[in-house]
């Protein structure tokens, strides 16, 4: 089993990372194998809207998009980290996101998602929730640790002193483990995730 974790932060190995660093050491101590993903600190454009991913599988800009979306297809689980900018996640990972999970929901589909935030002081909760919203419309399962996934400090020193963030990310780590066993039990047993129902949409015009 494998994990993706996110790092949506412009700084390769900044706070953000140092929260999911910690998280990959739990999963491993598992048995689950872990690769952190960088989406990297170039520009990176929102959804166009274009709806070329929905005939391909595969967004119509050939960036960290695609080559994230090629990986999710093997992956088992999720962890989408971010810093908080202005109270809400940041830029590069909404617009990663926005365009990951549009027309290409079956790849998430019946897999544990988490997110992680990092912030030097508030604005974590409105991002960690704005985050959350990705796993709530795609039929995933959301992991949850012993407080908000979120770690705190300005610098990764000043990450690695916060201890019940640490704890918080270590503990998500062992969460996501336990779900993914559970997950792989259930299928030997014959227990498939829930037949969908045909999509019904509505608009609040009609």
């Amino acid at each position: 089993m494998k994990v993706i974790l996110v790092n949506g932060s412009p700084k390769k190995n900044g706070c953000t990372y140092t929260a999911l660093e910690e998280v990959a050491g739990a999963l491993e101590k598992n048995g689950i194998e872990t690769e952190i993903f960088w989406v990297g600190n170039k520009p990176l454009s929102g959804c166009l809207g274009c709806g070329a991913c929905l005939k391909t599988g595969e967004c119509c800009m050939d960036d960290t998009v695609n080559e994230f979306v090629r990986k999710a297809k093997e992956a088992d689980g999720f962890i989408f980290g971010s810093p908080v900018h202005y109270a809400a996640a940041s830029g590069s990972i909404t617009s990663f996101l926005d365009r990951a999970f549009y027309g290409k929901g079956a790849l998430f589909v019946g897999k544990p998602g988490a997110a992680v935030v990092s912030c030097r002081r508030g604005g974590a909760s409105a991002a960690f929730d704005q985050l959350n919203k990705y796993f709530t419309i795609s039929n995933m399962m959301i992991v949850g640790s012993q407080y908000w996934n979120q770690v705190h400090g300005n610098t990764p020193d000043e990450v690695r002193k916060d201890e019940e963030g640490l704890q918080t990310m270590r503990t998500l780590g062992n969460n996501m483990a336990w779900l993914l066993k559970c997950i792989e039990a259930g299928k030997k047993e014959g227990i498939s995730f829930p037949e969908k129902e045909a999509p019904l949409k509505t608009n609040f015009i009609r």
